[in-house]
């Protein structure tokens, strides 16, 4: 008896463990349920945390190339000498407000013509500016979409003015240094339409090699050089036959009406250019041949050198179109800086220029070369240096001067005509206050030889001129 209750006891015991088993299985069982749930819930907590992150840096991104086609708008069409202007936009467009005031008190012997004694008188005066033209101007870029490489409608209007006197520089004409129009993107280049620069004066050619103002490297902006002193004439052979002075009628400058340019910066260093002027006969209000004219430039960036050049081939007629023929005119060059040293860049240059002249008087050659340097040590100083000679043959004269290049010469008489050199030494140095204001002091010597006499020496073989100025950016 005893036996069997123990026997029972035993089979109770053992069930009641079979039991407390299973439900501590089913216990746990459940409790893996739980944890798997609890895991697939964080799973999908950290994918809407990866996608949250996701939404945020591609924001972000789009914020940079917003800001960036804001940016790219402020460079569209000032040259290398404008200061960082007003700006005033929101993620795709923007408007920019900039200038330039340049005032030089000058010095020059040789500024008239001999008198009855051969005597002529020098001045002392404030002059056009020394370095740069007068300017003030506005700049837009709208991107007209929001992908990587947008399509952007850019445009530039920019004017002229004497700072002495207050007056436009060129009559009859506002936006006489540009009013223009076009679209830009990095796959597509830059198209601009209107009256704008000569490209062969322009920083995609010569104009990192003309002087050493210029910028280093090549790139996509209007600017290079200017006309006003003796050593700033070089720049008329980087012209075209088609401008205006006002009257419209045509004659040779260093910027064009009726234009259109391409320009493109390409990723292996290479920025290409291409330029059309249509001509315009004002008597007619009709487009022509007449006054057109076609350019094309190259030039490479390596790491611390440039080359560029351009040809220009163009047609030039009659100032009063009395004439009803066309002359050839056909001008080259090419060139280069290297920055030598951290401290020292040096420039030089070769241009070549031909033009067909009046009947019986026979072709015009002209040659030219250039080399300067600009130190920029440590401090508010930089200093620059250059020489240039310009050798004209055969060439046409207006006055007993040697007209520029470009010029009308339908009516040039071989008695008349001039063939010597024109060299020009300048140098400069520059006192920066701050980014934006900067104080001056230069001076070139002109001598020319042989039967070449230059207008700005009034007659004189040579002509020294000095300058003080000052100049603010905005």
């Amino acid at each position: 008896m005893q036996t069997k209750k123990v026997i029972l006891m035993s089979a109770a015991l053992g069930l009641a463990s079979v039991a407390a088993q299973a439900q501590s299985t089913e216990q746990m069982q459940q409790a893996l349920a739980q944890a798997q749930a609890a895991a697939a819930q964080a799973q999908a907590a950290a994918r809407q945390a990866q996608a949250a992150l996701e939404q945020a840096l591609a924001a972000v991104e789009q914020a940079k190339k917003s800001n960036a086609a804001v940016a790219a708008a402020e460079p569209a069409a000032k040259s290398a000498s404008s200061g960082s202007g007003l700006t005033v936009g929101n993620s795709s467009s923007s408007v920019t407000l900039y200038g330039l005031i340049d005032v030089t008190l000058g010095y020059k012997n040789n500024a008239t013509s001999a008198d009855a004694n051969g005597n002529r008188a020098n001045q002392f005066t404030p002059q056009v500016a020394w370095f740069s033209g007068n300017r003030w101007g506005l700049t837009g870029s709208h991107a007209t979409s929001s992908g990587p490489d947008p399509i952007r409608a850019i445009f530039g209007l920019e004017s002229e003015f004497v700072a002495n006197t207050g007056e436009v520089d060129t009559p009859n004409i506002l936006f006489n240094r540009g009013a223009w129009v076009g679209i830009q993107s990095d796959a597509l280049g830059k198209i601009s339409f209107g009256r704008q620069n000569a490209l062969g004066r322009d920083p995609a050619a010569s104009a990192v090699y003309g002087d050493p103002y210029g910028p280093a490297k090549a790139n996509l902006e209007q600017g290079g050089y200017t006309n006003t002193n003796n050593f700033k004439q070089l720049i008329f052979y980087a012209g075209t036959p088609n401008n205006s002075n006002g009257d419209g009628n045509r004659v040779g400058g260093t910027r064009i009406n009726n234009g259109i340019v391409w320009k493109k910066a390409f990723s292996n260093g290479l920025v290409t250019g291409l330029q059309y002027s249509f001509g315009v006969d004002p008597s007619a209000a009709r487009f022509d041949t007449r006054g057109s004219s076609a350019t094309g430039s190259l030039a490479y960036n390596g790491s611390d050198y440039t080359v560029a050049g351009f040809v220009t081939s163009g047609t030039v007629a009659s100032e009063t179109l009395t004439d009803l023929n066309t002359y050839r005119h056909t001008a080259y060059s090419f060139g280069g800086n290297m920055q030598v040293t951290p401290l020292i860049r040096v420039n030089a240059g070769y241009f070549g220029y031909t033009a067909q002249q009046a009947a019986g008087v026979g072709d015009r050659n002209d040659r030219a070369w250039t080399l300067s340097a600009k130190l920029t040590p440590k401090g508010p100083f930089d200093f620059a240096v250059g020489y240039q000679v310009m050798t004209a043959e055969n060439a046409g004269t207006s006055g007993g001067f040697v007209l520029d290049a470009f010029r009308d010469m339908s009516g040039v008489k071989a008695a008349t005509v001039a063939s010597g050199n024109r060299s020009t030494a300048y140098g400069s140095a520059t006192y920066h206050l701050d980014n934006v204001t900067e104080f001056y002091v230069a001076a070139d010597h002109l001598e020319t030889d042989g039967t070449y006499l230059a207008a700005q020496a009034k007659g004189a073989k040579s002509q020294n001129e000095f300058g003080l100025g000052m100049r603010y950016k905005f």
